[in-house]
């Protein structure tokens, strides 16, 4: 019931900059949890930055502060600002959404479709 709609996916060389947005959208009533994961060619899904419903964002530790996520509530946005990219970077960066939504709040997860970044050396 939330579609997520991502933008900002590309290429770049090393140590340049992408900047990733994902809107949510649909009857939501609550966001739990919302921000970006990567998977990379036979690796593992890795969490790169998320807002909890703490109100904070937690960030994978490989991050090492390039990477900043922000949000706008009232937009059901976040934004995914990379610095000082790496080919390491490299992967299907994917937007995940929780939260609930109206009218009933049902919990609702969604994940976008990915957007790829590539980074080269």
């Amino acid at each position: 019931q939330v579609q997520l709609a991502e933008s900002g996916g590309g290429s770049v060389q090393a140590g340049g900059s992408l900047t990733l947005s994902c809107t949510a959208s649909g009857k939501i009533a609550s966001t739990i949890r919302m921000g970006w994961y990567r998977q990379a060619p036979g690796k593992e899904r890795e969490l790169v930055a998320v807002y909890t419903s703490y109100g904070h964002p937690d960030y994978g530790d490989f991050v090492k502060d390039r990477f900043t996520i922000s949000r706008d509530d009232a937009k059901n946005t976040v934004t995914l600002q990379m610095d000082r990219l790496t080919p390491e970077d490299t992967a299907v960066y994917t937007c995940n959404f929780v939260g609930t939504v109206h009218p009933l709040g049902v919990a609702a997860t969604s994940w976008g479709q990915g957007t790829q970044v590539t980074v080269s050396s």
